[in-house]
């Protein structure tokens, strides 16, 4: 498997965590020195392992919150 690198950007916040400490988290993070896009996945307690998780752009994630907004929730 192909190495990657990632900076954190910013750490936007938690969604959940799970019972074995996992963090569902906000990010906006950099992959292999690339144009900064945002990240929503779970992390572990040390932050050193990451789940499968979704990458958006900027328009994307507008476009998501703007669902978001029409949603009845």
């Amino acid at each position: 498997m192909a190495e990657f690198t990632y900076e954190v950007i910013k750490n936007y916040g938690q969604l959940s965590e799970s019972s074995k400490g996992w963090k569902k988290e906000v990010k906006l993070i950099s992959w292999n020195g690339k144009e900064a896009k945002y990240d929503i996945r779970e992390w572990s307690p040390e932050n050193d392992k990451m789940g499968k998780g979704v990458t958006l752009s900027a328009e994307e994630m507008k476009a998501l919150k703007d669902l978001l907004n029409k949603m009845d929730l």
